[in-house]
């Protein structure tokens, strides 16, 4: 082989490697399993409750205010929707592949559609960041922090 030649495969490799790390230090690295959050629900003068969930599963990092994620069930969401606060800008986030029971893509659709409606579940929870709730009307529930804008000036 020629210099040339030894140049571009060290070029090769450390991009290769470079691309790994990468993606796993924005994929695995900071998430970590939570058992169980203080989710709670805010109501339309600005007071909260505490929200009544199971079958939680979630992720959260301390190295970013966006990263949390959860999944849940409640057991009676019209009357969840029907005291709660709604959140009409709500996206979701896209969370880490291996992260499977949320789907940002697919709950956005459905908050789209109508097929599920969004509500604030805590303003501030962090600087900037908002935890907002979409409910499906069976029951299902997914939870995530979402920026709020209080930061740009």
């Amino acid at each position: 082989m020629t210099s040339g030649r030894w140049v571009v495969l060290a070029i090769l490799v450390v991009t290769a490697v470079f691309a790994g790390a990468q993606w796993w230090f924005q994929t695995r690295a900071y998430y970590e399993p939570i058992d169980t959050a203080d989710l709670a629900v805010t109501l339309p003068d600005g007071a909260t409750e505490p929200l009544d969930f199971a079958a939680f599963s979630g992720i959260d990092a301390d190295t970013s205010p966006l990263r949390f994620r959860a999944c849940f069930t409640v057991a009676d969401p019209a009357a969840l929707l029907a005291r709660a606060a709604p959140y009409p800008e709500a996206e979701p986030l896209i969370a880490p592949d291996w992260f499977d029971c949320f789907d940002a893509v697919a709950i956005g659709t459905a908050l789209e559609d109508g097929a599920a409606q969004a509500i604030l579940s805590q303003t501030e929870i962090r600087p900037g960041a908002d935890r907002v709730i979409a409910l499906f009307p069976d029951g299902r529930a997914y939870a995530w922090h979402q920026w709020n804008g209080s930061l740009e000036d």
